[in-house]
């Protein structure tokens, strides 16, 4: 009985049944604000989370940042303005977000503007080319990427094109779009390739399991196999070799399923379902762990300060 005991105790801390010997999710210390809507980025092995929605629909300029070694939030310099749908990706300390939406003069609007965090200060980069919200960023070698989202709060105003900005020179410039537009998808970077994984088009109910992968020196975008689970709302990022998404809302709710692509194998896998689910979340790759902080446990605009991790195994 005590054996019995021990083991229900056991499976609970672990968040999970103990049907299979995967890893699974950890629940860590919850942010001090609950929003959602982030958008996250590994900066030197902790957790960065930026901006979104407050439970009273307020753009934030929070910047929180989990350090798993120390297992605490500390608070980073506030954005210049309040962003919400924002792209974010760091690079050697430095912690990059475009676009986003912004509120001006009581309307929401998607925004031109570049930041870069260092030394402990928000510095102006050059305007995107145009305004870009609830898309996706990563960096691949010199370039900050970003992929998908909208133009506008309007109707159809899916992105037509891709943007990166040269680090080195500070210019953006234009390159080919995905084949199927869509936004509030996840992106990331593995391996020197960028994956958009996920997205929608408008409403819930138009959420797909499409996913491409951006190949930079073959300056060409290739489709992939569909991922098993459609979604919109998700994040996107790298764990252990495999690109991974996380999170999402559907007409159903929110969605558990954890997916996983293989680039070597070229297939996908499906991970340990997330016992807290959450869109408009915050999906961090740091080494072997994916963390998944704050977004909303509902659809629509509900918040949460929820942090997880999940230890992912390698490929085959």
């Amino acid at each position: 009985m005590l054996r019995s005991l021990a083991a229900a105790i056991v499976c609970a801390l672990l968040l999970t049944g103990c049907s299979d010997a995967r890893p699974a999710w950890q629940s860590l210390p919850p942010a001090p604000v609950a929003r959602t809507e982030v958008v996250g980025a590994d900066l030197s092995g902790r957790v960065a989370v930026v901006g979104g929605l407050t439970s009273d629909g307020a753009a934030s300029a929070r910047v929180d940042l989990y350090d798993p070694r120390r297992a605490r939030w500390l608070r980073l310099p506030d954005l210049p303005e309040g962003l919400h749908h924002a792209m974010a990706a760091s690079r050697a300390g430095r912690l990059y977000v475009a676009g986003g939406y912004r509120i001006r003069d009581g309307e929401t609007e998607a925004s031109d503007r570049a930041w870069v965090l260092f030394d402990r200060r928000w510095r102006p980069l050059p305007s995107l080319p145009e305004p870009r919200a609830a898309g996706g960023a990563a960096i691949v070698r010199n370039r900050l990427y970003v992929v998908g989202g909208t133009t506008s709060r309007a109707p159809g105003s899916l992105a037509g094109r891709s943007l990166y900005l040269d680090l080195r020179t500070l210019r953006w410039q234009g390159f080919a779009g995905l084949d199927r537009p869509r936004e509030h998808l996840g992106v990331t970077a593995l391996a020197g390739r960028i994956y958009a994984i996920g997205g929608r088009t408008a409403g819930l109910e138009t959420n797909t399991a499409a996913a491409d992968v951006y190949d930079p020196r073959a300056r060409a975008w290739s489709r992939l196999p569909d991922a098993p689970t459609r979604r919109g709302g998700n994040g996107a990022t790298a764990a252990a070799g495999l690109a991974v998404t996380v999170g999402g809302e559907g007409p159903g709710g929110t969605i558990r399923a954890v997916d996983a692509f293989d680039p070597a194998s070229g297939s996908w896998t499906s991970l340990h379902a997330s016992p807290r689910p959450r869109h408009g979340v915050a999906v961090v790759g740091i080494g072997r762990t994916v963390y998944q902080a704050l977004g909303g446990p509902e659809p629509g605009l509900t918040v949460s300060p929820t942090l997880l991790s999940l230890r992912v195994p390698p490929p085959d």
